[in-house]
């Protein structure tokens, strides 16, 4: 059962942008921990970007000032906007969610192990 499913990858040039979406069915966004990556052929796959339960954010250096993230929570979707994209950007991207843990000494904490993938979303940004 696909418990994410992601959306909005494509094909652009260098420069361009895409909205990718992630929408859990398992999941509230506005409390889940979230992730977006990406695996490049032949590579390993690597973060991109996170977005905690407490609405912080973090953002791979690779990325860093392109990704954007934001939310419909009528929808219950995640938005990631990547701009300003380069044919390095090019892969499959998987959204990811867990529930956040708690602990008496932390409260409330995402562990960033992500229970659940979803398929993946491909772009592809040629130059």
């Amino acid at each position: 059962q696909v418990r994410l499913v992601e959306s909005g990858g494509g094909s652009v040039q260098a420069g361009g942008s895409l909205r990718l979406s992630c929408t859990p069915s398992a999941y509230s966004i506005s409390s889940a921990c979230m992730g977006w990556f990406r695996q490049a052929p032949g590579a390993e796959r690597e973060g991109v970007a996170r977005i905690d339960h407490d609405g912080s954010t973090s953002v791979a250096d690779s990325v860093k000032g392109r990704a954007t993230f934001s939310k419909d929570n009528a929808k219950n979707t995640l938005y990631l906007q990547m701009d300003s994209l380069k044919p390095e950007d090019t892969g499959m991207y998987y959204c990811a969610a867990e529930n956040p843990s708690f602990t008496s000494s932390r409260g409330w904490y995402c562990r960033h192990e992500y229970n659940d993938w979803g398929q993946g979303t491909q772009v592809t940004v040629s130059s």
